[in-house]
């Protein structure tokens, strides 16, 4: 004699146990029925799918990332290998959930947070965009000074001194290089309307930007990287603290050494989460601020 089924339990086939058919890229064709041949079966329930997603990660549940997660990684993996440079649109969402095997609304949240984690650019009517390192996004995304009391404006920078040399204790630290590396290190100050604000102490590893030391370097750093390096920074770490100007960095702000002044620890990281550049800021805030939003 069969048991009786659960309350709201749906029987289903015994021979036949088909969760969803492969689709293309990522094989998953969320919220559509399975077909084979003249047999239709509806999605799986939330518990069913919660089982099935187990089995997918090994019944490790917090290893198991949401459909939208791994379609941003896919898309994530593409902007890594330059499969789209910076300026250029990407193909609409029909084509991208085609192509992946997923919904448009997946799709489309994963777009809206490669465009929250400001990789790409949404303009209206016209479509979805790799973002570009231009002075306008860096003024808002990496570069936090602004003058008190006023509008921002977009920095300006000259280069003090730039040279290849063997990577210091604490560059190879900060930048995860082995022993005998070497970096491309420069030195350079930035004003704001005019006024000098900070020195930089910038280095990057040369295996990475060959050739960078004998380069005439823009304004925005960030925008040479992508275009000639083909490395985009997606994150930046920072740290802060308040120090005394040393002796050394006294001359290039104008000022007396040993007044009190903030130092920007900043290590920028690339779509492939690697250490790519480490920043040394020495800024001056009689006149500036350090602004930050938090969400």
């Amino acid at each position: 004699m069969k048991a009786a089924l659960p309350s709201g339990t749906r029987p289903r086939p015994p021979a036949l146990r088909i969760d969803r058919l492969p689709g293309a890229g990522l094989g998953l064709n969320e919220g559509r029925d399975t077909v084979l041949g003249n047999l239709s079966f509806p999605p799986p329930t939330p518990g069913e799918q919660r089982r099935t997603d187990m089995e997918r990660t090994g019944g490790n549940a917090v290893g198991f990332r949401p459909l939208y997660r791994q379609v941003y990684d896919t898309l994530l993996r593409r902007l890594a290998d330059a499969v789209w440079q910076p300026g250029q649109i990407l193909p609409s969402e029909g084509v991208l959930a085609a192509e992946l095997g997923v919904s448009q609304g997946t799709v489309r949240k994963a777009l809206d947070a490669l465009t929250a984690d400001s990789l790409l650019v949404r303009r209206q009517g016209r479509g979805t965009f790799v973002a570009e390192h231009d002075d306008k996004q860096s003024v808002f995304r990496f570069f936090k000074l602004r003058p008190d009391g006023a509008v921002a404006g977009t920095p300006t920078s000259r280069v003090v001194a730039i040279a290849e040399a063997a990577a210091t204790i604490d560059e190879r630290d900060r930048l995860a290089l082995l022993r005998n590396a070497r970096v491309v290190r420069l030195e350079r100050v930035r004003a704001l309307d005019g006024r000098i604000c900070l020195v930089e102490t910038i280095a990057v590893p040369s295996s990475l930007f060959p050739g960078l030391a004998a380069m005439e370097l823009p304004n925005t750093l960030y925008s040479l990287y992508a275009t000639r390096f083909g490395i985009t920074i997606a994150t930046a770490h920072e740290r802060l603290k308040a120090i005394a100007l040393a002796p050394d960095k006294a001359p290039l702000l104008g000022v007396p050494a040993g007044i009190p002044v903030l130092e920007v620890d900043r290590v920028a990281v690339d779509l492939e989460d690697r250490p790519v550049e480490w920043r040394l800021s020495t800024c001056l805030t009689e006149d500036i601020h350090y602004a930050s939003v938090l969400r």
